[in-house]
């Protein structure tokens, strides 16, 4: 029998480090490297290695303009890669596994295998059967703030106000899913760096933290490398733009960020705990409507 992992921490008591494992050839900053099961193996132990609470195998790319492949060929990627990864890591001090789908039959087919989390890009919008699925699993359950898809979501960044508007968004699709049967307590909030919001955006966002966390979700960040950090620094390469994501999360732990989704997990693992030796003890042990991890 495969062992359990390791437990996590409760909210509150330090930042969570989601690694990211990009199980596809066309994701903006390493697509094509993990493709291969063995690769994907590969990373996901480096990333145990550096310290990974969490890895987040995803695959299908979710960038703007990728091509949507369809759950088949999404599962086509994922298993192999899914079970390789899960028979190496039986032990107690294994990262949870988080599976980054929008389709609800690639969810229940990872879950069944072994994964632990569900991280939903569209927030429930895109497969109806994704929320009854989640609330039947039990399984904690990333909500995700997006409009659109990777086709049109760059013409979808119209606020009036963009945090009032991006929380008030997330309060209908956790309703939605409430009703669906999901608890409150498998609910983490993410409010959706880079998808269909501009720099502008998404740096009003990152300074409205507070607000967001004021509702009493656990908050989810990924920033890791993405096109607003590039078009601050204007840094091109995707790569190069570590710096600028650990500036994003020092921000984000002090406004109550608790798990942080990035790519170069070392380096945001000393980022973060640096942070939370800065900050955390001004924050709430907790957020009001704590989930199970």
């Amino acid at each position: 029998m495969r062992s359990a992992p390791a437990a996590l921490p409760r909210w509150g008591e330090r930042t969570l480090v989601m690694g990211v494992v990009n199980l596809t050839p066309d994701s903006f900053s390493d697509g094509g490297c993990f493709l291969a099961p063995e690769a994907a193996l590969r990373q996901a132990l480096i990333l145990q290695k550096q310290g990974a609470d969490l890895l987040d195998l995803g695959a299908q790319s979710t960038r703007p303009g990728a091509v949507e492949v369809g759950a088949d060929v999404e599962l086509q990627r994922l298993m192999p890669s899914l079970d390789l990864i899960l028979q190496a890591m039986g032990g107690g001090s294994a990262p949870r596994l988080s599976i980054d789908t929008f389709h609800a039959a690639v969810a229940e087919a990872a879950l069944e295998a072994g994964a632990h989390w569900i991280n939903d890009v569209s927030g429930g919008r895109r497969d109806p059967a994704m929320l009854p699925l989640v609330a039947a699993a039990g399984c904690p359950y990333v909500l995700m703030h997006s409009r659109g898809d990777s086709q049109t979501m760059d013409r979808m960044a119209t606020y009036g106000a963009v945090v009032p508007t991006v929380r008030d968004e997330l309060l209908r699709a956790t309703d939605r899913a409430l009703t669906a049967g999901v608890q409150v307590s498998q609910i983490l909030w993410d409010p959706g760096l880079g998808f269909a919001k501009t720099t502008a955006q998404n740096l009003a966002l990152l300074r409205g933290l507070p607000e967001l966390r004021s509702e009493g979700f656990p908050l989810l960040l990924g920033p890791s490398r993405k096109r607003f950090i590039g078009e601050v620094l204007q840094e091109q390469r995707p790569r190069a733009r570590l710096w600028g994501t650990a500036a994003v999360c020092v921000a984000a732990i002090a406004s109550g960020a608790d798990v942080l989704r990035v790519h170069d997990v070392g380096p945001i693992v000393q980022t973060a705990r640096m942070a939370d030796a800065l900050y955390r003890d001004r924050l709430p042990r907790e957020p009001a409507q704590a989930t199970a991890l």
